[in-house]
């Protein structure tokens, strides 16, 4: 992943469309920009509807997650025009706002009567605001998601199953609560042979190139009371990244991975979590809401044989966030078409069929209606994970930051270099050094 660059133009003009934005005549055509996932082909399908009211055409321009970070920041830091619309990772908003590369919609919001109190609070923070926790604009939230977990609901129900992990364990079969009981569980299943064929505890993610072990590894490091800082915004970080719990979390996501595991499973993400579940291999694994309506309905694993579960708590309760909002490209020619579709995408009905589709609207009119809990195998689990995310760095250097936690992480945990109080406090050191370079110490 490449650090975005600080070029002179795009800050005055983010700050000129701020307080001048213009009214929203018709554009003939917009291009938005995401990963190529499932949501994707939902918000295709969405956006029909936006074409159908407006007479704008919608282009997308998806790329594959290994290759969306480079491809679309290479596209920002250019000063390209591919993308009107742009679904960026949380993470990005930050140098993205510094930059001039995304307008700033607050007069735009209050212009047209959207507020961010509409919208559940976590995803606004993370989403849209920036410096964090200030009431600065850049993005609607666009895509709830959090990292959390599912499992083979028709291999935990099997008596011989419940009756031999009662006896080894001294409770009951069910989707594990804490990460000791996540541990012990992913042993119990580790190398048995159910239905003729050997499987594996868990699959979880350990990809070093872009971000998966840092995504992975946070799931287990947040509810130890892994912290960025000490006080918010003061970048203090020693004694929290690398605290006594930060350093049993990391420990504990390692004891999973070589206990675990299936073969092989030194450099795996999203794809090859999903091939290890669907294929018959593991009886847990951890992987983003955003796959979870593709899962609940895949004819091999899915209906009445898959169940979900939010990612365990142990000191605390904490999910990893994933997600994204949707921004206006500073860059765009086609600005009062881009503004347009935000002002459409934040209707609370068009929310409410984003969610139908397989989108994760996190609009407050769809997910407090007393159905959404039932609305999906998943749908309580979401709520809860959305109460409870952590994020990564927001920073506007927050590639070389990755960057930093990718190598320790993976290291560690799949490279078996030093320990894991080693790998945290070369963290602390590594990202000490980062926020020297960026004036913040």
């Amino acid at each position: 992943m490449k650090t975005m660059c600080r070029p002179l133009l795009g800050a005055t003009m983010a700050l000129g469309l701020s307080t001048a934005l213009p009214s929203l005549a018709q554009a003939d055509e917009l291009t938005l920009c995401w990963a190529a996932w499932d949501p994707a082909n939902a918000l295709v399908e969405l956006s029909k509807d936006f074409t159908a009211q407006t007479g704008t055409q919608m282009k997308f321009e998806f790329v594959p997650w290994p290759n969306f970070a480079d491809r679309i920041l290479n596209e920002l830091n250019s000063g390209g025009k591919l993308c009107d619309l742009l679904i960026g990772d949380s993470q990005w908003i930050g140098g993205s706002a510094e930059n001039g590369y995304y307008v700033k919609l607050n007069d735009f919001f209050d212009k047209e009567g959207i507020k961010m109190s509409d919208f559940a609070e976590a995803a606004v923070n993370a989403y849209s605001t920036w410096p964090k926790g200030t009431p600065n604009y850049w993005a609607l939230p666009a895509m709830g998601d959090a990292n959390a977990w599912f499992y083979r609901k028709d291999w935990f129900s099997k008596p011989e199953i419940q009756a031999e992990f009662k006896a080894a364990t001294g409770r009951d079969l069910a989707p594990p609560t804490t990460w000791d009981e996540l541990l012990e569980t992913a042993k119990f299943f580790n190398g048995k042979e159910i239905d003729g064929k050997k499987v594996y505890g868990a699959a979880i993610f350990t990809e070093r190139a872009s971000e998966g072990i840092t995504m992975g590894a946070t799931q287990a490091l947040y509810p130890y009371g892994f912290k960025y800082e000490n006080t918010t915004g003061k970048y203090d970080m020693e004694g929290a990244v690398n605290s006594e719990g930060a350093i049993k979390g990391l420990e504990a996501y390692k004891e999973l991975y070589k206990c675990c595991t299936p073969p092989g499973y030194t450099d795996a993400y999203m794809g090859e979590t999903l091939d290890a579940f669907k294929s018959g291999q593991a009886a847990m694994a951890m992987n983003w809401f955003a796959f979870f309506p593709g899962l609940a309905k895949d004819e091999n694993v899915g209906g009445d044989k898959i169940g979900f579960f939010v990612n365990p708590k142990q000191a605390t309760a904490a999910s990893t966030l994933g997600g994204q909002g949707i921004s206006v490209v500073a860059n765009t020619d086609n600005m009062d078409g881009a503004l347009a579709y935000i002002k459409w995408f934040a209707q609370p009905e068009v929310q409410k069929k984003w969610w139908q589709l397989g989108g994760y609207a996190v609009h407050n009119d769809v997910l407090n209606d007393p159905s959404f809990k039932d609305s999906q195998p998943f749908a309580a689990d979401f709520l809860v994970a959305m109460n409870q995310v952590q994020d990564f760095w927001q920073e506007p250097a927050y590639a070389i930051l990755l960057q930093s936690a990718q190598k320790r992480f993976h290291d560690y945990v799949v490279a078996d270099q030093g320990t894991a109080k080693e790998a945290l406090d070369g963290l602390v050191k590594d990202w000490t050094e980062i926020f020297e370079d960026e004036g913040k110490l």
